[in-house]
């Protein structure tokens, strides 16, 4: 099966999408080293079938369909090119660049990428039928300490192969966590993904979804590290746990007030430098939980379970624990046993299209394409 080739061009400027501040892109003027370009197979839209529309959005179509030969279930992302004024909008170029570098069991697979008669990009993924956040919301379904072990062993695995090879993903939620028919979790979305590359280079504070971003990008950071996806994956442990979004702020300073309330405010003695950074003023001074407020906060949660999310969501990133040490801790080899992936919970397809209609009206759904998970 044919995929897509990265090749080192003529490369795309980064772009910015005006109608949705979270998935602005950023890109060095002094660097081209990390802005990727794409070399297209010859295939055109006849080696799959786009059987249904699933989703329609400013920029994007999303159709669920076949391979012709080999008449694999797959989804078929058709990016609309000519409403971008280079051309193509940076996000897609680095999904594809990322998700051809990137083949594990808990990273969704490109299968294919090829260019319609209209230019237009189709990215063609496998079928993945349900997400995360669909399942969270779906109060029919209880969930056990071990299908959530599995869950957070399969997330900290497929970032653990992305931040080996120096990948940030850099917008980690629920929704972007999507479930195989297997029950195999794999990290999909990778618009917001960057390379690590030149410390001195200036990054965008304004990635990840506002409910799962982490202080230091809350206060403007232009510098940060891997310790921005392990945040994430620690506010979606406390969403599994509580089956509720963990810290729901309702804008960006609301976010700030949010966050702190639940951690206490940064201060120099537990985050050395923190004042510094571009947005750290005029804070309401909240105290830190004592472990007992959070053990009444995650009541179900064992003592390993907790370690585990403290070490997660420490206020300093440098204080964070990394993917390998998560995937290292205690918290996975205590009983019970993960789950099996088969034998995970599963949502109906009736009672999945109910939840994701209405997560599309959620404001915690920050991608432009307002779609369906497919």
């Amino acid at each position: 099966m044919a995929t897509a080739a990265v090749a080192n061009k003529s490369p795309l400027p980064g772009t910015s999408n005006p109608h949705n501040p979270s998935k602005t892109t950023s890109s060095s003027t002094s660097s081209t080293r990390s802005t990727p370009s794409l070399s297209l197979t010859s295939h055109t839209v006849s080696s799959y079938t786009k059987e249904r529309k699933v989703g329609e959005g400013t920029y994007a179509v999303v159709y669920l369909g076949k391979q012709t030969s080999t008449k694999r279930p797959v989804a078929i992302k058709e990016i609309k090119t000519g409403l971008f004024k280079d051309g193509l909008d940076m996000s897609a170029i680095r999904e594809v660049k990322y998700l051809q570098e990137l083949k594990h069991p808990n990273v969704i697979e490109l299968i294919d990428v090829f260019a319609t008669t209209n230019n237009n990009l189709n990215l063609v993924l496998e079928f993945l039928p349900c997400d995360l956040e669909v399942l969270i919301k779906d109060k029919s379904i209880v969930f056990k300490s071990s299908d959530i072990k599995s869950w957070m062993l399969m997330t900290l695995r497929g970032i653990h192969h992305c931040h080996r090879n120096f990948i940030l993903h850099r917008d980690l939620k629920p929704n972007n966590l999507l479930i195989s028919p297997t029950g195999l979790l794999k990290i999909a979305d990778f618009g917001l993904a960057r390379s690590l590359g030149n410390p001195n280079e200036d990054l965008s504070s304004n990635v990840v979804t506002r409910w799962y971003r982490a202080p230091e990008l809350l206060f403007g950071a232009k510098h940060y590290t891997e310790a921005i996806d392990i945040w994430s994956i620690g506010i979606i442990f406390a969403e599994l746990m509580l089956r509720i979004p963990y810290l729901a702020g309702k804008d960006d300073v609301d976010q700030l007030d949010v966050t702190f309330r639940a951690y206490g405010t940064p201060t120099e003695q537990i985050w050395p430098n923190v004042s510094s950074l571009p947005l750290y003023n005029a804070l309401h001074v909240y105290p830190p939980p004592s472990r007992q407020e959070l053990r009444t906060r995650f009541s179900a949660a064992t003592d390993k379970a907790l370690d585990l999310l403290i070490l997660m969501t420490q206020l300093d990133p440098s204080r964070r624990c990394t993917s390998t040490q998560a995937l290292l801790h205690e918290y996975f080899t205590e009983a019970p046993r993960p789950t099996a992936p088969e034998l995970l919970p599963k949502v109906k397809e009736k009672k999945r299209a109910e939840i994701e209609d209405d997560s599309a009206n959620s404001g915690n759904n920050s991608d432009a394409l307002k779609r369906r998970r497919v």
